[in-house]
């Protein structure tokens, strides 16, 4: 037998040993948790390098490499709040997993960035505010407050899991940072009104056009004696109208002005029959001894819901990357270091920083969002997720052709709402899903439960706590970020200028 004090000090270590185990594994989730902001930190001193090969000897260097680093940190903001749109709905559906969508996502938004991205920066750089009544170098510092604010706010609204819209938050900026600075002149309010009023109704719009095609797919496939058949029949279709719509809203980004209405609509038909003809033997193969239920069409779903999210993806990149370069585009050409001619045409340099950043932003800190989007505002499946990523493109082609600023963030999350609150309507109110329970009850000669109201609410309500406070961080986007803006540019010029 072994002395006491030998036992005791055993316990003694043993205990110390325990502690230290806790303080490891304390330390390794401290540290975990810091590994983002690490390699965003990192990303950020790239961007002044990569900016400063083509800046360090020009005047004004300094401004516009800190620019830079301004424009990496707002993209990687945009990237970790704004792409969840484009693939928050797959991943609530489980048509991909997490890992597969931030892939997806990360390579189409370089894409769509890098190859149309440049001819939607003109309005946020040179629109918002007339550069004609503004010298060269307080523009810049405008720019350069504009960026600080809007960046800020969009980090705070990622750590409060609310989608914000990034374009309403960079113009509300750019707009308190110019009354700040020279006050309501020179500030275009006719584009002001224009946004305010796409505010309010794109994201109606998504939500219609989401529920009208969400009674589409219940109508046409869901309730019919024989899904699969009709699924075979259908989906073809409907993967043909996205196709068909997306290629529309690209001929829109890629040459805005070379073709008439009628002409983008006659490419996206003849796409969509392309697409159509291409589509419909796949489809037969994987309808091929498919059981006839609901989870059946998760299958014949996937597919188009990948897509959507790559076409979504691309299309993000190409119009949401000008929030973080359309300044930095606007100091770059007020420091003379570009033509000043080919105002609204950033150099590819800046482009890059605009689109890695928006990638860097969504690998690190998007997941969160993410979930939000696709999994907690209403349950989605791939037929409702589908829905919601078509309207979000229908709505964006409508509001091109109208001329009127959209924010992808409005649009996809009205979508997300629009499908939730159509599904409480039909839940309750169609007789055609009425009548196919009535009859799917008697088939199997069971009697068909009672409604349980708590259940219902559970599973098909949506979440009125983010409907909320979702619509709380809309309201208060412009004016936040316009008064950050404005005090940050008065501090700007107190310590800088």
């Amino acid at each position: 037998m072994p002395p006491r004090n030998a036992v005791l000090t055993k316990r003694t270590l043993d205990k110390d040993l325990d502690k230290l185990t806790h303080v490891e594994d304390a330390a390794k989730y401290v540290s975990r948790r810091l590994v983002a902001p690490g390699l965003g930190l990192i990303f950020l001193g790239l961007a002044m390098l990569f900016a400063g090969v083509y800046v360090f000897d020009r005047p004004g260097a300094v401004l516009v490499i800190a620019a830079a680093a301004l424009a990496a940190y707002m993209a990687m903001n945009i990237g970790a709040n704004d792409v969840t749109n484009n693939v928050g709905a797959a991943v609530g559906a489980r048509a991909i997993t997490m890992k597969q969508a931030l892939i997806i996502a990360a390579i189409f938004e370089v894409l769509g960035a890098t190859i149309a991205g440049g001819e939607v920066v003109k309005t946020i750089s040179s629109s918002i505010i007339d550069t004609v009544q503004v010298p060269p170098a307080t523009l810049g510092w405008i720019m350069m407050a504009a960026l600080t604010a809007a960046a800020l706010w969009i980090n705070l609204a990622t750590w409060m899991n609310a989608p914000v819209s990034t374009t309403h938050a960079i113009v509300g900026a750019v707009i308190g940072a110019g009354v700040g600075a020279v006050g309501f002149e020179p500030v275009n309010w006719r584009v002001m009104l224009e946004i305010t009023a796409s505010w309010i109704t794109s994201p109606l719009i998504g939500g219609l056009i989401a529920a009208g095609l969400l009674y589409l797919v219940k109508t046409l496939i869901v309730y019919r004696e024989d899904k699969i058949a009709a699924a075979r029949q259908w989906v073809p279709v409907l993967i043909a109208i996205m196709a068909g719509s997306f290629m529309a809203y690209m001929v829109l980004q890629l040459a805005p002005h070379r073709y008439s209405p009628l002409t983008i609509l006659l490419i996206g038909i003849g796409i969509g029959l392309v697409s159509w003809l291409v589509v419909r033997p796949v489809i037969l193969r994987q309808a091929a001894n498919l059981e006839n239920r609901n989870s059946s069409l998760r299958t014949l779903f996937h597919f188009p819901l990948i897509g959507s999210a790559a076409l979504l993806s691309f299309a993000h990149g190409a119009n949401d990357v000008s929030n973080a370069v359309g300044p930095l585009s606007a100091i770059v050409h007020s420091a003379g270091i570009a033509d000043n001619s080919m105002i609204g045409h950033p150099p590819l340099w800046v482009m890059l920083i605009g689109a890695f950043g928006i990638s860097v932003g969504l690998l690190l800190f998007g997941p969160r969002l993410i979930r939000l989007v696709g999994e907690e505002i209403t349950k989605l499946n791939p037929a409702r997720a589908y829905c919601v990523a078509l309207s979000t493109a229908f709505t964006v082609i409508v509001a091109s052709w109208l001329g009127l600023p959209v924010s992808t963030t409005h649009i996809a999350v009205g979508s997300v709402f629009g499908v939730g609150f159509f599904r409480e309507w039909y839940t309750r109110n169609s007789k055609r899903r009425i009548e196919f329970i009535r009859r799917k009850t008697e088939s199997f000669e069971i009697d068909e439960p009672e409604p349980n109201v708590h259940e219902a609410r559970r599973r098909y309500l949506v979440r009125r706590s983010h409907f909320m406070t979702i619509v709380g961080a809309w309201v208060i986007t412009v004016p936040v970020s316009a008064a950050l803006a404005a005090v940050i540019y008065w501090a700007m010029f107190a310590l800088f200028m």
